[in-house]
């Protein structure tokens, strides 16, 4: 929404200050134009990448939407997951786990975590590293080595997407002078007829030229910028439960293990570690009461 919020102060100022010097509004709906860019800008587009990126292109910018889904509510029932996995884990030992990886839907851990069941990616990237400590034999670094390949290629697809709206801010501008000369070609035609018509047409290709430079610099230029942040931001959460499965996977005890995820957290999302105690007081007192 705050992406929305931001669109919505760039047209109204433009459109503000274009009033305000007395402007004609009628004058910039100009559909030929607009069919010329972003038919163009969008042709460009397919015809640049592959359907995933472009898919992706889509579903990121309805996730724009809904902001990012990595708060610290959202970190903070992570390291709920997290503790409780390792405890499930010092008590009943490693092999019970195969359980729950198998079947996450049903497992009295990741149960209670609807938010991560629905995570696919984020719910894979756990169970596979706790397969590999069930398994055995594989050296602490050789697994955190392995998580950070993982890492590395999910966010180099998740980065693509963004990238490849980037190309298409970037092409605006150009697009937008392509729409003005054939205006200009078009006016040229109309030489000899009155003044007002001539002046009409002229107009018609100078919006062109500003429709281009408005999209790149006003629109699509920051939804790529800030689709960038929200890969970023997934970034950061996988590389949290790196750190924690990491350092269970070294034989450290499960509330330290936690601790060095929180600390990976960024600054302004991560819990206190009084908060972080208190949440797992309370659930803990909510098993209790459950059961």
């Amino acid at each position: 929404m705050i992406a929305l919020a931001g669109l919505v102060f760039v047209l109204g100022a433009v459109i503000g200050g274009y009033l305000l010097e007395h402007g004609n509004l009628l004058v910039l709906l100009q559909p030929a134009e607009f069919l010329i860019i972003g038919g163009a800008a969008l042709g460009g587009m397919v015809a640049a990448n592959p359907l995933p990126v472009t898919l992706g292109i889509f579903k990121g910018l309805i996730g724009l939407l809904k902001g990012s889904p990595y708060t610290k509510a959202a970190y903070l029932e992570t390291l709920r997951m997290l503790n409780d996995l390792f405890n499930h884990a010092r008590k009943n030992g490693l092999s019970r786990l195969e359980q729950d990886i198998e079947e996450p839907a049903k497992s009295p851990v990741f149960s209670k975590y609807p938010s991560l069941l629905k995570n696919h990616h984020a719910l894979h990237f756990v169970c596979d590293t706790v397969r590999l400590l069930v398994t055995g034999g594989v050296q602490t670094h050789d697994l955190d080595q392995m998580m950070e390949l993982d890492l590395e290629v999910h966010h180099h697809e998740s980065t693509l997407p963004p990238t490849a709206l980037t190309t298409v801010a970037d092409s605006l501008p150009g697009l937008g002078i392509v729409a003005a000369v054939l205006g200009i070609i078009i006016t040229m035609g109309a030489m000899g007829g009155p003044p007002e018509q001539i002046g009409h047409k002229v107009a018609a290709a100078l919006v062109g030229t500003f429709f281009g430079v408005l999209m790149c610099y006003g629109f699509v230029g920051p939804l790529a910028a800030h689709m960038n942040k929200l890969a970023d931001a997934e970034s950061r959460y996988y590389h949290v439960l790196r750190v924690g499965l990491a350092a269970f996977a070294k034989g450290l005890p499960p509330l330290l293990a936690v601790e060095f995820a929180r600390r990976s957290i960024p600054t302004h999302l991560r819990p206190t570690f009084r908060e972080m105690e208190e949440a797992f007081r309370g659930a803990k007192a909510a098993a209790g009461a459950a059961a």
